[in-house]
């Protein structure tokens, strides 16, 4: 992703191998997409213990190289999808609907058409009549590593249609409805407003609790109740045994809100069709990866795979929510062909705001049961997803379902689920979807718990944390996490953040009128996304290897880290290695970069590659050297040596593959080894988090003042780009916490947050200094220890910062604060609780008000009751 550009940061330590390298890039964060560079500490683990002491770095595994990829980037030599201006370009818009749930009567478009400059205009019957079928999104709400998700007897999971074009109702504002094509954008634009549509306004539905209510408009006339899929996980009779046994009970019902992604590059499309080979061709970016949007491409245009081609340059961040197949990509190639011209659309950002895809919107009513001592006996409740207008994914939902009870030994669990339609873009997944949400219920019913029953909050995770010794653990809903040592990284955390000096720094905040709040959070996730990976190396004789991959890069620093898995492996020069991606042309397979998914899989491919291209260089080294048996040969360094004698090096022996006559046929061509891996097990990186803030109790400002985060990626193969991506992480977390906010008019189903100046982001300021820890306990769930690391920071941040906010306000009598907490909602948080009745007067430590009506001078008393809705 654009926030783990490594080449935002400043500055690495050149001695490396004493156990610490330095960043000091000030202050950083995302202003649309995220920077991914603050100050933080570098500490990496070789076996199983957080340790000053660095790994051997043999070659290129653990070496913290910066990306090569951003020179060119920085430089301004990237080229993203509307930098492309093929001879004869055209360019488009698109009318998009004003309502949120409308029938089209008609749509005349004689207007449009007849400006001077206008080529066509085109509607959803067009398309039909072309032959444009739905878009293939194939949600999945079954398979392994997750939880298996059990249906009610009977019920059969409603998948939704998605046109690209719809020809008779519109379900969310700003869906696109017809497609003017003209030869500039300008002028594209001003015809697409004298498009007439006749619309019929419908019954509007946003929240999907009133979706859900007994006489609730139907979105979808054949999906009863607009419940897509509902099923359960766990065990509900063992739940409600022990709830029933149990000394103590929390509860909370809370809503984890809609947010997107907001990539500093918005959508763009350029589409071409070749009327000679009757192929099309789009230019386009996409976290699915090229393969995947050739496959869609494809079948939504109702033609042969092999004629259509995706190819995809840089991508400007994505986060997730440019992951599923958008219409436009299907429309700009169709609109090529219909003028003959290549077609280009970008998205303006009111755009983006109005039909990207979007993420989170999860609505979880949950209750957590101890024993008197304060073992955790079980968890219970319902989750409901908002799915928005169309069925794009389930794993939101699904993901969420499976990690509910975070790292924690919970006996017994029981959840309902249920995915909802209303009318509101479709959700797709947001940097690890489904699990910052569990991780906020779990972690905010662990404070609650200790505070409304006693406990220590640090001490009380520590008593259910899942130990060690129980590796492989299997939780009460049927996920088996692989290995990992959570106490040790909790200890860690809290240690390096100081935790037993909190206090002292509590003390100087409140001089200054201002109440400090602490907080910790665990967090463990699971990855899995598309099975399938492959990798394609092939010596070349000039002196380079060249590695063709299928998954797209959105920023994640692919074009470093893939190539320093081969230089380790083949045991070549890093400059040797050549890197390509991104065309269907040259690539034929590629799951994309979802799920943590990347290095995970594309390292297992690399690696078989590596060892077939060696087997078969072994064969021609044989033959080169008069060796009767390939076994017999030895490869290091880039030598293929003989026992007996003699050796050859790699390229020579690459060039004499594809010359050397004598060679047997089998032997001759192109040194290569094709990897080509299917791969369902689950990846479950894991960490803690700790974080203090500061809150004004005349304004409700919140800063946050500092961050420690120990994050588990098993092997890490750049820790320079996983400590990029944990800030990045970060960063995003602490948006959606406390600023980012998609909100609709609930009568109107109105966009409210429709700009930046509607919809906050997080700045330079919002962000403190963050404490980066890599530990590496080497993952058995992978064969050579890999766990992903790139959407830590994000998992624990939203209940690390709720808890965080609440622990500072706990004596005003605040005990839960919805997000984002913003500060007009922290000050009507603080506000109720002054009004609430006095169960219990305590000193205030903050400043005093100035007003003497409510309370005395010489001294504050507050009340322990308020949650803030």
């Amino acid at each position: 992703m654009v926030a783990s550009s490594s080449a935002t940061i400043a500055e690495t330590e050149k001695h490396f191998g004493k156990g610490q390298a330095r960043v000091t890039s000030g202050r950083a964060c995302r202003m649309i997409s995220l920077l991914q560079s603050v100050a933080g500490t570098f500490d990496r683990q070789p076996g199983g213990h957080v340790s000053n002491q660095s790994p051997s770095q043999a070659n290129e595994i653990g070496v913290p190289r910066r990306r090569v990829e951003d020179l060119r980037l920085l430089t301004g030599r990237g080229c993203y999808a509307s930098d492309r201006f093929p001879s004869g370009l055209c360019h488009a818009a698109l009318v998009r609907s004003p309502y949120a749930h409308a029938r089209i009567r008609s749509i005349d478009t004689t207007r449009a058409a007849s400006l001077p400059g206008v080529l066509a205009v085109l509607t959803g019957h067009d398309a039909a009549a072309d032959g444009l079928g739905p878009i293939p999104h194939n949600p999945e709400w079954t398979g392994r590593p997750d939880a298996e998700l059990r249906l009610p007897p009977g019920f059969e999971v409603f998948l939704t249609p998605n046109p690209p074009l719809p020809r008779d109702r519109v379900r969310y504002v700003g869906e696109a409805v017809a497609l003017v094509i003209a030869e500039t954008g300008a002028l594209a634009a001003d015809a697409a407003e004298q498009v007439a549509v006749d619309w019929e306004p419908l019954p509007a539905i946003i929240p999907p609790r009133d979706a859900l209510a007994a006489h609730a408009p139907r979105i979808w006339t054949d999906c009863a109740g607009n419940v897509a899929l509902t099923c359960e996980v766990g065990d509900r009779e063992a739940a409600d045994r022990a709830f029933a046994a149990a000394a103590h009970v929390v509860r909370l019902d809370s809503h984890i809100h809609r947010v997107t992604g907001s990539p500093l590059e918005p959508r763009a499309v350029v589409g071409e069709y070749d009327q000679s080979s009757g192929r099309y061709t789009v230019y386009t970016a996409s976290g699915r990866g090229a393969v995947q949007t050739r496959e869609r491409l494809a079948i939504t245009l109702g033609v042969p795979l092999e004629s259509c081609r995706a190819v995809f340059g840089d991508m400007g961040g994505n986060f997730g929510t440019r992951n599923a197949f958008s219409p436009e990509y299907a429309l700009m190639p169709w609109a090529a062909r219909r003028v003959g011209r290549p077609v280009k659309w970008t998205a303006s950002r009111a755009e983006c705001f109005l039909s990207d895809y979007q993420g989170r919107d999860l609505t979880s009513a949950a209750e957590l049961a101890l024993d008197a001592e304060g073992n955790f006996l079980a968890l219970r409740g319902e989750n409901i997803a908002n799915l928005g207008a169309y069925t794009v994914y389930f794993w939101p939902l699904r993901k969420g379902l499976s990690m509910m009870q975070g790292v924690y030994r919970i006996p017994a669990v029981h959840f309902r689920g249920h995915a909802v339609l209303t009318n509101t873009p479709p959700v797709a997944v947001y940097r690890s979807a489904g699990r910052p949400e569990a991780i906020y219920m779990i972690e905010r019913l662990i404070d609650m718990a200790a505070s409304q029953h006693g406990f220590d909050r640090a001490d009380l995770r520590r008593r259910n944390l899942i130990p060690p010794s129980a590796m492989p653990f299997t939780t009460a809903v049927g996920v088996t996490y692989d290995n990992g040592d959570y106490m040790a990284c909790m200890n860690d955390a809290m240690q390096r953040a100081d935790w037993e000096g909190f206090a002292v720094r509590k003390a100087e905040s409140a001089r200054r009128g201002l109440c400090r709040g602490i907080a910790v959070a665990n967090y463990i996730e699971v990855t899995s996304g598309p099975p399938r990976e492959r990798a394609e190396l092939t010596v070349r004789p000039d002196g380079t290897v060249e590695l063709a991959v299928g998954t797209m890069s959105s920023g994640q620093g692919h074009e470093t880290s893939f190539p320093q898995l081969v230089a380790e492996w083949l045991q070549v020069p890093f400059e040797a290695v050549r890197f390509v991606a991104n065309d269907t042309d040259r690539v034929s397979v590629g799951g994309g970069s979802v799920s943590g998914r990347s290095m995970r899989l594309v390292s297992l491919a690399v690696g078989e590659a590596v060892e077939r291209l060696l087997a078969r260089g072994r064969s021609i080294a044989a033959h080169v050297l008069q060796q009767q048996d390939a076994a017999a040969i030895d490869y290091a360094e880039g030598v293929f040596t003989a026992t007996g004698g003699g050796s050859v090096g790699l390229w020579e022996t690459a060039k004499a593959a594809e010359t050397l006559g004598s060679l047997p046929e089998e032997l001759r061509g192109p040194l290569k080894g094709v990897g080509d891996i299917t791969n369902r097990v689950g990846g479950y990186p894991y960490g803690t988090h700790v974080c203090e803030v500061e809150v004004d109790p005349e304004t409700g400002s919140v800063e946050v003042v500092s961050w420690t985060a120990v994050d588990d990626v098993g092997r890490a193969v750049n820790p320079l780009i996983l400590h990029g991506q944990a800030h990045g992480a970060v960063a995003q977390g602490l948006g959606q916490a406390l600023l980012e906010a998609i909100r609709y008019d609930p009568e109107s189903a109105q966009l409210l947050t429709g700009s930046f100046m509607d919809y906050a982001m997080p700045r330079a300021d919002t962000v403190p200094p963050i404490q980066s820890v890599l530990s590496e306990m080497p993952a058995s769930s992978h064969p050579h220890g890999i766990r992903p690391g790139g959407e830590g920071g994000t998992t624990p941040a939203l209940g690390l910062v709720i808890n965080a906010i609440v622990d500072a306000l706990s004596e005003y009598g605040v005990t839960h604060i919805e997000m984002p907490a913003t500060p007009e909602r922290v000050w009507r948080a603080l506000e109720a609780a002054k009004l609430a009745p006095v169960d219990r007067a305590l000193p205030y430590p903050c400043r005093k008000r100035r007003s003497a009506s409510r309370v005395s001078r010489s001294a504050c008393f507050v009340t322990r009751a308020s949650v803030a809705r």
